[in-house]
């Protein structure tokens, strides 16, 4: 069984919460996520992926329905992130899931365009 794990950021325009079940990591984002919180999103990316590999997961449902904007500074953070596990021996990967509000337009062209990158660990469900 999992450990316990629970990684969260908190400014004025953005939260993250992160938690693991199981062997699946749920991360919740909400508000703005720009260049003020660049610093604590590559952190938080980071993080993820270390207990991520840690624990062995198979995946990670990251929820952005919550984030109403995201510019790419922060982007190029979840590309890192999505790079680094598609790098990682096929055996040692795991899927990253995006949770997108279907009305929300930088998250449909945004989350698709990432997901071109790297649609066998990543994909975004509306």
């Amino acid at each position: 069984m999992a450990e316990p794990w629970h990684e969260a950021v908190r400014e004025d325009d953005f939260s993250a919460e992160a938690s693991v079940r199981g062997r699946l990591m749920e991360v919740a984002l909400s508000g703005t996520a720009d260049r003020t919180v660049k610093v604590h999103m590559d952190r938080l990316v980071h993080s993820l992926h270390a207990e991520a590999q840690r624990q062995a997961l198979t995946g990670v449902n990251v929820d952005v329905r919550r984030l109403e904007f995201m510019d790419a500074t922060c982007l190029k953070s979840f590309a890192w992130w999505i790079g680094t596990v598609h790098d990682l021996p096929v055996g040692d990967r795991y899927r990253i899931v995006f949770l997108s509000s279907p009305t929300v337009y930088w998250q449909r062209r945004s989350l698709n365009a990432l997901a071109g990158l790297a649609g066998d660990i990543m994909s975004v469900q509306a």
